[in-house]
């Protein structure tokens, strides 16, 4: 279960031997973004720099990392919140050149924007400095000698991907943000505005200045940059993507290189959303798009359970575009077409053991077949063994599962999933995994309602951090452990930039040492001063942690 960005498991858990996070200059500005603009004092943590732009930690730490790296192979991943709530920005000149650009009024309202359209400044500006940023890490790679190419730059030796993870929120309750347009939607929706994201690469042997429509997807960068490095893939390990090392060497603009592991031409491709606003799921099948629609029945807002779109027209390996703006349902016209693609997505979802949203039994409102929900008669536990028995109301009970933490009560819960077991009396069973502080089950019946034994607090209480899910759960009576938590914050891991930089190897970095260590690097001596702290002029190991 996604909890936020601090709960386990962090960048070390997955492999990565430095992680650093900052949000940077796109910390939320307080009280509101109109106030606490950056300044050119030298004690301003976002100080303004010689070319007008507020410093960005985040940007400095993937600065640091080339730095500290550059003389052998490396990987970055940088993932920064320039474009991302809150929108704002650090920079009053920015935004004062973007409202006259857009022939807008500086805001007086920090909380709404209503102008439709690409019209906000706050977001015009934060593009720009995610550009200049950005820009900086390529300048580096550019102008930077490679120590292991003689004669050579570290961008001659290096391959560049540019991307996103969603594309454009269009808007918030109380502001319009962008307009993704000819693309319907945005964020949080399986239209084509909200699954369509950019994507740029370059390196040694892509051609330049290629645009493609060939499909791909962010699951084919980990083969692509296993090939591109020269790295066996991991034989225990089926993955799903593809490698796009034939593509982006020879022509980008052939679809039939991209291969599956079993050498077929891909041209399927599945986004699954069950949860938040958008409860829907999406197959692509060549020119053709359908999207699945889970939550339709009784809802006003959906016309339909599915919808069918003819994204391209492609005759002889030839692309053109269509209907990409997603404006002609052709479920009705096209009916088999739509069933067909309907059973494939079905079975694809399968194979993947997806998970599905599920009715609730105490809506407010009317729903078929709710008064035949199941209810939970008792519980019992022995050891670590777990049941409870339920009273079937007409619906059959088809699915249980078991729903458990290891740190019920700690600021960020993680909640795991595993299957019951359902017996003929009516009964769940499961058997604790080891370490369980907390736990629920949850009963699926034939008409896909669920009901949770104890009842669930809602979401957004949750998320507020007013009620953990623990509070209403039921306690492992057997456990007996310390509560621990793998959460953390991860912290910057500076000691192999520490030991290089002690020329002398005294176990201590002076000024000097400091500056040669980061030679190029912009201000310095207030970074150095920000990790000295008892005043001896010199930095120990344990201030540079």
């Amino acid at each position: 279960m996604a909890i936020n960005h601090h709960a386990f498991p962090q960048p070390e858990d997955q492999g990565f031997d430095w992680t650093c996070h900052s949000l940077g200059v796109t910390k939320k500005m307080s009280p509101h973004r109109l106030t606490g603009f950056a300044s050119t004092a030298p004690d301003d943590p976002f100080r303004i720099d010689e070319n007008g732009y507020p410093y960005h930690q985040n940007n400095e730490d993937a600065m640091e990392f080339l730095r500290e790296s550059k003389d052998q192979p490396f990987f970055l991943y940088y993932a920064t919140w320039l474009v991302h709530s809150p929108i704002q920005t650090r920079s009053l000149a920015n935004l004062e050149k973007y409202c006259k650009k857009l022939g807008v009024n500086i805001p007086t309202d920090p909380e709404k924007w209503e102008l439709e359209g690409q019209r906000i400044p706050f977001y015009c500006a934060m593009v720009e400095e995610l550009d200049h940023h950005v820009g900086r890490l390529f300048d580096y790679l550019d102008q930077t000698e490679d120590p292991r190419w003689p004669g050579h730059t570290l961008i001659e030796n290096t391959y560049l991907i540019f991307t996103s993870d969603n594309s454009g929120m269009e808007q918030h309750p109380s502001e319009i943000i962008t307009d993704n347009y000819p693309l319907d939607r945005g964020k949080i929706s399986a239209r084509e505005g909200g699954t369509r994201v950019p994507l740029i690469v370059a390196g040694p042997g892509i051609p330049g200045g290629t645009q493609s429509d060939v499909m791909v997807n962010g699951l084919d960068f980990y083969p692509t940059v296993l090939s591109l490095c020269g790295i066996k893939k991991p034989v225990e390990k089926h993955l799903d993507g593809c490698d796009l090392r034939p593509l982006l060497l020879g022509d980008p603009t052939d679809p039939a290189v991209v291969k599956t592991a079993d050498g077929t031409v891909r041209d399927t491709l599945v986004w699954h959303f069950p949860h938040s606003v958008a409860m829907e799921s999406t197959i692509r099948i060549g020119d053709y798009k359908l999207i699945r629609k889970y939550d339709h029945v009784g809802n006003p807002n959906v016309e339909s359970e599915l919808e069918l779109f003819r994204l391209y027209k492609s005759d002889d390996g030839k692309q053109e575009r269509a209907d990409i703006e997603e404006s002609a349902n052709l479920a009705e016209a096209m009916p088999e077409k739509a069933k067909q693609m309907n059973d494939r997505l079905t079975q694809l979802l399968s194979e993947m053991k997806a998970s599905y949203p599920y009715y609730n039994p105490d809506y407010n409102k009317s729903l078929p077949h709710q008064e035949h929900v199941c209810n939970v008669v008792s519980h019992e536990q022995i050891d670590s063994n777990v049941n409870i028995v339920f009273h079937e109301n007409g619906a059959k009970v088809v699915r249980a599962n078991l729903i458990y933490t290891p740190n019920g009560g700690q600021r960020y819960e993680e909640w795991y999933r595993m299957a019951a077991t359902l017996h003929d009396e009516s009964k769940a069973s499961a058997k604790l995994p080891e370490g369980t502080t907390h736990y629920f089950f949850n009963l699926i019946d034939e008409n896909n309602f669920l009901r949770s034994y104890p009842e669930v607090v809602d979401v957004i209480g949750q998320q507020n951090g007013k009620h953990p899910y623990s509070l209403t759960a039921l306690e492992n009576e057997n456990f007996k452990g310390t509560v621990s938590s793998k959460t953390h914050r991860p912290k910057t891991n500076r000691q192999r930039a520490f030991r290089r930089w002690d020329t002398n190897q005294d176990q201590s970095l002076s000024l000097d040492e400091y500056k040669a260590g980061l030679s190029g690097h912009s201000d310095l001596e207030r970074r150095f001063r920000h990790f000295e702290t008892n005043g001896d002029s010199l930095l120990s190991p344990d201030e540079f942690k």
